[in-house]
């Protein structure tokens, strides 16, 4: 294994705008950060300049651990591979009929598409009963002609998904040794190796999601690791996955589906670690990058893990990943007036390239970002990301001024300040959809804003919501680069039981539990990581008999070191305690499901002392200021102090308005309210007593 101490381990954050590197050396005590702009289509040759911009020699790598969009990009745009199907005869059109849902709830139109065109999805006869029994043998010979035509209509990945597999996956196997046989690449995909779980529809869609994404996540991974050899890099890549964990490359270009929320997924890791160093249980963590505000919720030190999510309408992923809320509010969302009359901001993004109209480099439409500008709020003469020299305010008030300060009748600044209230209210909608709609005082949380351009909109979000205070990180601009870094390794595994509680045939449960953690464990090893240990959680999801919606239930001492424990007693206590805390009270008399075993065994990586983060004795406020300028609030121009933020000495306080800059991004602090650098060199931002 390699000893991550000896090496620089580097967390890579890929964006729609810029890519966000953390370095951390652990032996010499040092940490750095680089942001450059992201590469489309290549994001591989961003992350190349991004190491050379951080002053880091390859061959001085020990890690690379990396937060990847490419997934969900190719899941957003619909430019995934072109992906055939086999399914058991009948089932040809299950992606299609999904759950009987509609893209609009309300609408009587509406349309759909799967990722895979009926005229790729092939059937042949074959059937598995529900209780596992073979009813109908598959044939090869049918399975070798399905792959035949498939590739001959173009197919680059074949998924194979029979009814009922996840009970007995016989005839699964067959098939997918049938289809190896004359395939040409590696891009096979099995759904019960994928999700060995019930219910057709979110089984055969996350297996045909997964062909979908294996040759761009594969060849994107193949790129970014030559191209590192070749610089001399001979460490190891790892991928963040959905759920918060990190896998091998390997295992990421086998199971690219579970890298569909990978980079959101490292900011929240990320954000709960340095909340709880920092003595805040509860927080909402909000990354606002150039095309996306991403919110996410942390109860008790907890992120909230759900057990599928729905890449845009009808793309069901059913894998383990951490619950994030995603709109498009970020720096480089569009503002722009519709027929009604009415002002919108986003989703449409200016990305990268051609970026906001300060850039210079061809929008003319106005973003979020360039209403900051006009605004004084983004240092004009000292832009993030190291691309260009300077931004243009005046082809920003231009732009504003075109498209919505004269279609709405108003001035250019009361046009710039009405984009940024737009997206401020979107970005509240956000919380409170996290936090009040499930039962979650805002008060007793505190915001966590991260990304380029997070810490600008804090104050708006404190007062909007209600929340508490907010809890500015050290480096705000890199903060999911650094969660990539602190990202245990993770693998979960599930499997359908679906039966009564009392019947569970507890031998073979336990030895089934051991097997996985076996299997995973080998993975782990495999990584060839250093780990500080492991740790086995084991969870069911159960429900009364009639009931249709499970219950996660987690088993407490499920475990003993690798040997399972499990017996009906604690399983049953460990439903009654999760039931009554979701529902309140229990049902008697009523017989108890099994449905689902959950499995997650997780490697846990060395962490750092977040005060490595905090800043050098000796500083003061005063030496902190490198001037002032005009920001507008509420209206009016306010003189505001300009503070160079990584030089403020721990307890310095900094009332609003003012505004704090640093490399990766900039924070406004408001006028009504005040902030205060922390022990870890993190900004407290509240109300003025």
């Amino acid at each position: 294994m390699n000893d991550l101490s000896r090496k620089t381990v580097v967390g890579v954050d890929v964006g729609g705008t810029f890519t966000d590197l953390f370095f951390l050396d652990e032996a010499a005590g040092t940490c750095g950060v680089a942001k450059v702009p992201s590469t489309k289509p290549d994001q591989s040759v961003g992350i190349r300049g991004g190491i050379g911009e951080g002053g880091v020699e390859l061959g001085a790598i020990g890690t690379i651990v990396h937060g990847t969009t490419v997934g969900t990009n190719a899941l957003l745009e619909r430019n995934g591979a072109c992906t055939g199907v086999i399914t058991t005869t009948g089932f040809r059109d299950v992606l299609e009929m999904r759950r009987r849902d509609r893209p609009q709830t309300w609408g009587l139109w509406g349309s759909f598409d799967p990722v895979v065109p009926r005229d790729l999805r092939l059937e042949v006869d074959e059937r598995v009963l529900a209780d596992g029994s073979v009813h109908t043998a598959v044939d090869p010979d049918a399975v070798k002609q399905a792959a035949k035509t498939l590739l001959e209509r173009g197919a680059e990945s074949v998924c194979v998904f029979f009814v009922n597999s996840y009970a007995n996956d016989a005839n699964e196997k067959v098939a997918l040794e049938a289809v190896r046989e004359i395939w040409p690449n590696p891009h096979i995909t099995a759904s019960s190796v994928i999700l060995p779980e019930i219910r057709e529809f979110e089984r055969g869609s996350t297996a045909s999601l997964n062909a979908y994404l294996q040759p761009p996540v594969g060849n994107y991974l193949e790129r970014l690791e030559d191209g590192l050899r070749d610089g001399g890099f001979g460490g190891q890549v790892l991928i963040v996955q959905s759920n918060g964990g990190v896998m091998s490359a390997k295992v990421a270009r086998e199971l690219p589906v579970r890298t569909a929320l990978s980079g959101p997924a490292a900011g929240v890791i990320a954000g709960a670690y340095i909340a709880e160093a920092a003595g805040e249980p509860n927080i909402i963590t909000c990354d606002m990058g150039g095309t996306s505000f991403d919110v996410s919720l942390v109860a008790d030190g907890q992120s909230a893990l759900s057990a599928q999510t729905s890449i845009d309408f009808g793309m069901v992923v059913r894998t383990p990943m951490i619950e994030i809320t995603t709109i498009g509010a970020g720096g480089g969302s569009i503002a722009s007036v519709d027929r009604g009359g009415l002002l919108q901001v986003g989703p449409e993004s200016a990305g990268s390239d051609p970026g906001p109209v300060c850039y210079g480099l061809g929008n003319t439409r106005p973003t979020v970002t360039d209403a900051n500008v006009v605004m004084g709020r983004i240092n004009a003469e000292r832009p993030i990301g190291g691309k260009l020299d300077r931004l243009d305010v005046e082809a920003s008030k231009e732009a504003i001024r075109v498209h919505v300060a004269e279609p709405l009748g108003i001035e250019v600044m009361e046009a710039a300040e009405a984009i940024v209230r737009v997206a401020n209210a979107k970005m509240a909608g956000a919380i409170r959809l996290v936090s009040i709609e499930r039962g979650h005082d805002p008060k007793t949380f505190t915001a966590m804003p991260f990304g380029g351009g997070g810490s600008l909109h804090t104050g708006a979000l404190i007062k909007e919501v209600g929340l508490a205070r907010a809890l500015v990180p050290r480096y705000p601009g890199v903060t999911s680069a650094l969660g990539c870094v602190i990202a245990d390794m993770r693998h979960d595994r599930v499997q359908t039981l679906n039966t009564m509680l009392d019947m569970l045939d507890l031998s073979a449960l336990n030895k089934a539990v051991e097997e996985i953690v076996i299997e995973a464990e080998g993975l782990l090893d495999g990584a060839n990581v250093a780990f500080e240990g492991i740790e086995r959680l084991v969870e069911f999801d159960m429900l009364y008999l009639g009931q249709t919606h499970t219950v996660s239930v987690p088993v407490p001492d499920a475990m003993s070191g690798s040997k399972s424990a499990l017996d009906t007693v604690k399983i049953r206590a460990a439903f009654e305690t999760a039931y009554k805390a979701t529902f309140g009270s229990l049902l008697d008399g009523i017989g108890i499901r099994v449905m689902n075993l959950r499995v997650a065994v997780i490697g846990t990586r060395p962490k750092f002392d977040l005060a490595l983060l905090a800043p050098s004795e000796g500083g003061s406020v005063d030496a902190s200021r490198t001037g002032a300028r005009q920001i507008w609030f509420d209206g009016k121009w306010w003189v505001s102090p300009v503070y160079d933020r990584l030089s403020l000495p721990v307890g310095a306080e900094v009332p609003g308005p003012a505004v704090l800059e640093q490399a990766d991004t900039t924070i406004l602090v408001d006028p009504d309210l005040t902030g205060t650098v922390d022990s870890y060199g993190n900004f407290v931002i509240a109300r003025k007593a």
